[in-house]
């Protein structure tokens, strides 16, 4: 039986080929997944899509503001109210803004990523932390980039916003770690790190790139699924990296 068989996993960013794979990956493991995303006809879509590769499962999709601190808990809470647990959120919002080099830097561009990248990240943890502890198998699952650890010149707003929410992420990890005490921790917060996405659609588009060192969406879904696999105390404060380290 997979680890996954009945948990309860929230994916927010669900509508992007990332979290339609996730939200697959999920179900046919076995989990309740609970998708979010700002764009209701995407997240529509993902949701059906993955209802019908996997007609027992049970997959929602709810709209949530996750800028809205107050919004994202009445998310969580929700979720727990309705199906009795919670035991992962996943973090796939993304979003990317980059300039030729680093004094064509737009500060406009840090105003748009930080809302996405690290305010999205510290509404859902703070939202979750206490419902992922009562799990007892909890996980909080941040997609990150290995651009957070080597940033270039023309990517200074997104790496800076990347390494910001790594920080919180790692944050989330230590209290985890100190709420859980001798015994080890409850629930688990970790980084997984790609160089970039790759889906099919890409392929189709650009079918002669190499996309070199790009991970595919399907290869994240199975990475993201496993970390459920592994002990909370093997994976917490962790960055796992899908690509090669700088």
């Amino acid at each position: 039986m997979s680890a996954l068989d009945g948990a309860v996993i929230a994916v927010a960013g669900a509508a992007g080929p990332a979290g339609r794979a996730t939200l697959l990956r999920l179900a046919e493991a076995g989990a309740t997944v609970v998708a979010s995303d700002a764009d209701a006809a995407r997240l529509a879509e993902a949701v059906d899509a993955a209802r019908y590769a996997h007609g027992g499962a049970t997959v929602t999709g709810d709209t949530v503001d996750l800028l809205d601190l107050d919004a994202t808990r009445a998310w969580a809470d929700r979720t727990e109210k309705e199906f009795g647990r919670v035991d992962g959120l996943v973090h796939l919002v993304g979003g990317w803004r980059g300039s030729a080099n680093f004094a064509a830097t737009d500060l406009g561009d840090w105003d748009v990523l930080e809302k996405l990248l690290i305010r999205t990240v510290q509404h859902t943890s703070l939202a979750f932390h206490d419902g992922l502890q009562r799990g007892g198998n909890g996980r909080y699952l941040l997609i990150s980039a290995a651009g957070a650890s080597k940033p270039t010149a023309g990517n200074a707003a997104y790496a800076a916003a990347k390494s910001a929410a790594e920080a919180w992420t790692l944050a989330l990890a230590d209290a985890f770690r100190k709420e859980g005490g001798e015994a080890g921790p409850r629930a688990a917060a970790a980084i997984l790190i790609v160089k970039a996405l790759v889906h099919d659609a890409m392929r189709a588009e650009r079918p002669s790139a190499k996309f070199a060192g790009f991970t595919d969406v399907k290869e994240l879904a199975d990475a993201i699924a496993g970390v459920w696999e592994r002990p909370a105390s093997e994976v917490n404060g962790n960055r796992l990296w899908l690509t090669e380290q700088p």
